[in-house]
């Protein structure tokens, strides 16, 4: 005799609020000085082994390229996936509990990503410039370049800012765009070579391929930040300032090995080595020196790191969850 069949009870899992934040969100809830801050804690607990980041990984196709990367800090993870194709980009950070793995938050990560970049320099800056820097150049009038100009100007009392474009017009809207926002006098350069040789702080945010920065003009005492390359093919600096840095700092020697233009030809004519560099989470939790006297010439290598995403990932959905901003989708 067959046993009557029991029909089972059936759980449907309960459906996964997930905040979606655009754009325009993501500007109102955090500002570059304040992330200055959140990317120190993140590097302090990234040093103490309580934060974790994986390099870039890049998928290439005909006509497209799909780029990821991944970190986690205490209670969040997360990564943003990005898309570049016919000139066209598209960011998206994905934020997760790690309680629960709970997918949290879809944050859209273009202003997300320009943010932590320009708050990443002037984190560098603050911890290896001198502190009474007073003049800087900054190569570079596109939009990566006003967080620049801004976190530099968060952490140092400066003076004047040489802008260095080889656009006379991009140049002068980006003076009369940022002249308002900051006290240092924004200054069009009638000579890269002349800015740089008067500058404490020099800084570069440009897609060049070929040396935008020569080592011979740098002064004693310079701190440089590079953070336009995050490919091997594209190189800001020539060797000299490679070879003329007392100091070199990198947000990650994991990815600077596969992603650095600036250090392939160093490291493999044997000038550099790999043992020179320190990462800025040593530097930001003290664990190793960053500007030992006033004449050092120091350079910060800045490639993006995922960890970085994810401690500002957390703010903006913390933020946007207290101020009721975003749309919460159902799936």
């Amino acid at each position: 005799m067959t046993a009557p069949t029991v029909a089972l009870p059936q759980f449907a899992a309960p459906p996964m609020k997930i905040l979606y934040i655009k754009e325009e969100d993501v500007e109102g809830l955090v500002s570059v000085p304040e992330v200055i801050e959140i990317l120190d804690a993140a590097f302090r607990d990234q040093a103490a082994g309580r934060a974790w980041t994986n390099p870039r990984n890049r998928l290439r196709l005909p006509g497209a390229t799909l780029h990821m990367m991944a970190g986690a800090i205490p209670g969040y993870f997360g990564y943003k996936a990005y898309t570049v194709a016919a000139g066209r980009t598209n960011f998206f950070f994905f934020l997760y509990s790690a309680q629960t793995a709970d997918l949290l938050a879809m944050i859209e990560a273009d202003a997300l990503g320009q943010i932590r970049t320009g708050a990443a320099s002037g984190l560098a800056t603050r911890l290896l410039s001198k502190s009474d820097s007073r003049h800087a150049t900054l190569f570079g009038a596109g939009w990566q370049a006003q967080s620049q100009l801004l976190a530099i100007s968060t952490v140092r009392d400066l003076k004047r800012v040489f802008i260095v474009n080889r656009r006379p017009e991009r140049r002068e809207a980006f003076i009369n765009k940022m002249q308002p926002l900051v006290k240092a006098e924004l200054v069009p350069a009638s000579s890269p070579e002349e800015a740089v040789r008067s500058s404490d702080i020099v800084t570069t945010v440009t897609s060049s391929r070929e040396p935008v920065l020569k080592g011979e003009w740098l002064q004693p005492g310079v701190h440089i930040n590079a953070a336009g390359g995050n490919l091997l093919l594209r190189r800001e600096l020539d060797d000299e300032v490679v070879l003329r840095s007392n100091r070199l700092i990198v947000d990650s020697l994991e990815q600077s090995k596969i992603e650095s233009g600036e250090f392939l030809g160093v490291i493999e004519t044997g000038r550099r080595h790999w043992e020179d560099f320190t990462e800025l989470r040593d530097v930001a939790a003290g664990l190793k020196p960053g500007r030992t006297s006033p004449s050092e010439i120091t350079l910060f290598k800045s490639g993006g790191v995922a960890l970085e995403d994810v401690a500002i990932g957390k703010v903006v959905y913390e933020r946007a969850l207290e101020q009721k901003v975003g749309r919460t989708l159902d799936l």
